[in-house]
């Protein structure tokens, strides 16, 4: 029986409640040129002695409209913004910044409001994010921003950098997939990056309330789709590139492309320094593109390295720990070498950890508060154990791409002398090439492969598990573990944590610190994390399947 399915507000949205109190006020007859915009007027006759039009705010949703806002109503997939130009000015919008076609149905569907202005511009969505920076004072110009990127690693990453910054005495903002903080204040992400009225409406609240730095995750989709235009950019990191998102960039190069926005020299939201991991192919590639863009400045680009291939900063053999911790001697640019302590299991981790101190450095953060911050990170829903007294380790992981879920079964391979069950599925309504992938990384690591649903959104989960499916059993039967299939989540990881016995390992897949799981467009509470340890503890109080056997 599926969950009740959670409430869904407005607020949900990253940054949605979160504005600066005090806004500047812009006028739109100064604003207009500055993007090639023109200034319109509809409803009825304006007084002559109306003052000048002004805005405090924008927002892309008409019923998150504010008193005050500029309701940007832009062209959609299947409906124009303008088609709610209504809702938006009874609930406070001053003006609408839309195309020719927006202006068509404003000046129709306000024909007897009182005056509205609209700004009229060939293609609003490009420079939207411009608009937003001008309307909320250019707030990332007045902090240092840090802009991760990459297919794995920008939440680890993230929280690594935001801990080093602390214990350096910066005052931290932080926007990413799980979270966004501004000081002590949480906001729950439904987006790894916020969409333009969003994020620079934080920006402006976190410069309200003290922020000096802010570390955020920078998706594909949002350098792609101008999310983050009008930010300016102090620090761009890149992790890695492997698999993900070709549902949505049509190919590999142009999901490369999408990630080089960070950095190449003809990107208006290009980083004013990089620091690149050049463990891969495509990191090496990023580095030459940062170059591209300072070839008078080559101390504008930093190299991270895990390998034996040259680096600025170069990460030494990692000694592990039986809780998972390791200890790595990292060598700088100077040839110093200082000792890194991480909680984190797994080499990818210490390419997390060395780009993290690596991007302190380059913000000017003394490198030993850095290294004192980073010892103690946690990062919700990565390599996360639960433990309810169990004589086997349990591991939440959101490891939902090929490579990712190699990566930590090989870590947690390193880690245990014993079984590894691995519990996973694969999204629906996303990249469909993958899921074959993710089979075949599941049946080559596990001793046991769960395979189970994890969002299928809109698609049938059956048909989702089937290609999941497909992939485990194409590996050759010597080379596999046990394959399963069970389709409801919970019973899947009972199941796994039934059959694991001393000493063995059962890691849940795909969806780490989420806690919902999206069927048929509803979204139910689930939280792998608290699942798995209620089917562990019903086997330490001896009321679940019996421990260790064949369940």
């Amino acid at each position: 029986m599926l969950p009740s399915p959670q409430p869904s507000t407005p607020d949900a949205a990253p940054g949605s409640g979160l504005r600066p109190t005090n806004p500047p006020l812009t006028e739109l007859a100064g604003l207009a040129p500055t993007i090639g915009a023109r200034l319109e007027w509809v409803g009825a006759a304006r007084p002559h002695d109306a003052g000048p039009a002004t805005v405090t705010g924008v927002e892309l949703r008409a019923q998150a409209v504010r008193a005050g806002d500029l309701f940007a109503a832009l062209p959609g997939a299947h409906t124009h913004g303008a088609e709610f130009a209504v809702t938006a000015v009874e609930a406070g919008a001053v003006a609408v910044f839309t195309d020719e076609a927006g202006l068509d149905t404003v000046r129709e569907r306000l024909a007897t409001q009182a005056p509205v202005a609209v700004l009229v511009h060939p293609s609003p969505r490009q420079v939207l994010g411009e608009v937003c920076a001008t309307i909320y004072g250019r707030p990332s110009e007045r902090m240092q921003v840090i802009g991760i990127t990459g297919t794995s690693g920008k939440t680890t990453s993230s929280y690594l950098v935001e801990a080093g910054l602390a214990a350096a005495g910066r005052s931290i903002g932080l926007v990413g997939t799980v979270e966004t903080r501004v000081g002590g204040h949480r906001i729950p992400s439904a987006l790894t990056t916020p969409e333009a009225p969003q994020l620079h409406a934080l920006f402006a609240a976190m410069l309200e309330r003290g922020v000096d730095t802010v570390v955020m995750e920078v998706s594909s989709h949002a350098l792609a789709l101008g999310r983050v235009d009008g930010t300016r950019f102090s620090i761009g990191a890149f992790t890695n590139l492997s698999q993900d998102h070709l549902d949505f960039h049509k190919d590999f190069a142009d999901y490369f492309a999408a990630k080089a926005r960070l950095f190449a020299a003809d990107s208006t939201v290009h980083a004013e320094r990089a620091v690149v991991c050049t463990d891969d192919q495509w990191g090496r590639r990023m580095a030459e593109v940062a170059r591209g863009a300072h070839p008078d400045r080559p101390g504008a680009v930093a190299t991270v390295g895990t390998t034996e291939s040259p680096a600025d900063w170069s990460a030494g053999v990692a000694t592990g720990e039986p809780d998972g911790s390791q200890v790595f001697a990292l060598t700088g640019p100077d040839g110093a070498v200082r000792e890194v302590s991480l909680r984190l299991p797994g080499r990818y981790n210490v390419a997390n950890a060395a780009l993290a101190v690596a991007v302190c450095a380059a913000a000017g953060a003394d490198i030993d508060a850095v290294l004192t911050g980073i010892a103690g990170v946690d990062v919700p829903g990565r390599v996360q154990r639960v433990d309810r007294g169990q004589d086997f380790l349990a591991v939440v992981d959101y490891a939902h791409k090929p490579a990712a879920l190699e990566a930590v079964i090989a870590t947690l391979r390193g880690q245990t002398n014993g079984r590894i069950a691995v519990v996973v599925g694969a999204g629906g309504d996303r990249d469909s090439g993958k899921r074959v992938l993710m089979g075949e990384a599941g049946a080559r690591g596990a001793d046991l492969l769960v395979v189970t649903d994890d969002n299928p959104r809109t698609e049938d989960p059956a048909a989702i598990r089937a290609a999941v499916l497909e992939g485990a059993l194409a590996v050759p039967a010597d080379e596999r573990g046990d394959v399963r299939e069970v389709g409801d989540r919970a019973a899947a990881i009972a199941a796994a944590v039934g059959w694991a016995g001393p000493g063995d390992v059962v890691l849940v897949a795909g969806k780490g610190h989420e806690t919902g799981q999206e069927i048929h467009g509803v979204k139910y509470p689930f939280d792998d994390r608290e699942v798995l340890g209620e089917a562990i503890a019903r086997i330490v109080s001896g009321d679940g399947l019996a421990h260790g056997g064949n369940a």
